[in-house]
């Protein structure tokens, strides 16, 4: 349970903050750059949620996804335990493998009613298509920085998994929503010479 009394500490005045085992890390660390990363996807995939019915399957999906992506924040802010490694328990929060095989369902759903595709696509279409196109940017950059952390220190693996299916979904989601309206947007190579 989460119960914040006071927004402002102090704490951090000095340039670090907290991970949920208490120690501290400079707010420049590459953990800490995964951990924002992980929430302006969040945000993204928020903004795009507005554009949604949000009684529809895909609000539904995204609201799932939200709430996994503060799990996959707290699982990447939580040092490996002494005794259970990665695995989840009482005292932290992880990514576990279930999440990604419901991921991988909802795009191999989805992507059974799309074309394949015959060219890359450009980001655009419905209005909450182009803004996943942004929050599947934003998490593949919050993936690559998650390796640059991993290269320092020990992170959650399926975490890192979570994060690569994670931008797999949200690009066939960008199609699925797409394919309502019209189809995708091809990229014409060279088109404009």
């Amino acid at each position: 349970m989460v119960k914040l009394n006071k927004i402002y500490t102090r704490t951090g005045d000095d340039g670090t903050t907290g991970l949920v085992d208490g120690s501290r890390v400079a707010k420049s660390d590459a953990l800490m750059a995964a951990i924002g990363d992980v929430d302006e996807a969040n945000s993204w995939v928020g903004i795009a949620a507005a554009a949604l019915d949000p009684a529809s399957d895909e609000a539904a999906m995204l609201a799932r996804i939200q709430n996994e992506m503060f799990d996959l924040g707290a699982d990447l802010a939580t040092p490996p335990d002494v005794q259970f490694g990665f695995g989840p328990h009482d005292m932290a929060l992880r990514i576990v493998p279930s999440q990604i095989a419901r991921l991988e369902d909802e795009i191999d759903g989805m992507n059974d009613t799309l074309d394949a595709l015959k060219s890359f696509i450009l980001p655009g279409g419905t209005e909450a298509a182009a803004r996943l196109h942004l929050a599947r940017a934003v998490t593949r950059r919050a993936e690559r920085a998650a390796v640059a952390a991993g290269a320092t220190r020990d992170l959650n693996p399926i975490a890192l998994n979570y994060l690569n299916r994670l931008s797999d979904h949200l690009f066939v989601l960008t199609r699925h929503l797409n394919a309502v309206a019209g189809g995708d947007i091809l990229w014409k190579p060279g088109a404009t010479r």
